[in-house]
């Protein structure tokens, strides 16, 4: 299915019917990723998933995006669609959207349970080797990107962003790699304990994009939440132990009448 969302050509999928489940996605991920959870959820439930601007089927925005714009983005979504109460999951990205959605002082929607898995948010402190290499990144960027310098060696600075960059970032076109920026180093540890709805966290043990150790504190200081550790699983617990997550899933969001 598509939809115009502030000149965003945005893609998603809705089955089942019942109380609405929103799902919101990791970077880069699209609904397929998410079949699975949608499948088994929508059995009992209305599930919505969506590919945010710039993955899957929806196309990017026209400049970088912050987190509040992917909250405003949400919000107009689920306004088209006449959403007026639901519960989320957010994975990675996702999470943190989510995170920095349900601290909003009104809501045109009502906001029921939540569900963070593996979710970004938190920005870990930087070590000296990495603030290093961040240092001379941009010390180089100054130097090879202006005169003869650039002349010389026009794609130096593109090499070096190969070598240094995560797999996201290089993947990524112009446009979504400053949003990927904005993104990282927005630290919104600080609204975990205004979170005011019950919340279940999932996280694999093995988690090396959003370590276990952000799922105990996301447990530590939002009240009422806890958290399921995945066993012989990382970043995509739910791709790696699917029956345990379902079941996980399915227990906390409970099938009305049963």
């Amino acid at each position: 299915m598509k939809v115009q969302i502030d000149k965003i050509d945005t893609n998603y999928v809705m089955q089942g019917e019942g109380e609405t489940i929103v799902i919101l996605p990791g970077w880069g991920c699209n609904t397929a990723v998410y079949k699975q959870i949608t499948d088994s959820l929508s059995k009992h439930h209305k599930v919505i998933c969506v590919d945010f601007p710039g993955a899957g089927d929806s196309s990017e925005p026209e400049e970088p995006w912050n987190v509040d714009d992917y909250v405003n983005f949400v919000i107009t979504f689920l306004k088209k669609l006449h959403v007026k109460k639901a519960s989320f999951i957010g994975h990675s990205n996702g999470g943190r959207v989510l995170l920095k959605l349900v601290s909003q002082k009104e809501l045109p929607f009502e906001v029921e349970k939540l569900v963070f898995m593996g979710s970004a948010g938190i920005v870990s402190k930087k070590s000296m080797k990495q603030k290093f290499k961040i240092r001379m990144f941009k010390i180089a960027k100054v130097i090879f990107s202006i005169g003869v310098m650039k002349k010389l060696y026009p794609d130096f600075i593109e090499n070096m962003r190969k070598k240094n960059g995560s797999a996201d970032y290089n993947a990524a076109s112009p446009v979504m790699r400053a949003t990927l920026v904005k993104l990282v180093n927005e630290d919104l540890t600080h609204l975990l304990p205004g979170v005011k709805y019950s919340s279940l966290l999932i996280w694999g043990e093995n988690d090396s994009a959003t370590p276990l150790t952000q799922g105990k504190t996301f447990e530590k200081m939002i009240p009422d939440s806890g958290l399921v550790t995945v066993k012989n699983a990382g970043h995509y617990a739910f791709l790696e132990q699917p029956e345990l997550v379902l079941r996980v899933l399915d227990s906390f969001y409970g099938v009305k009448g049963e």
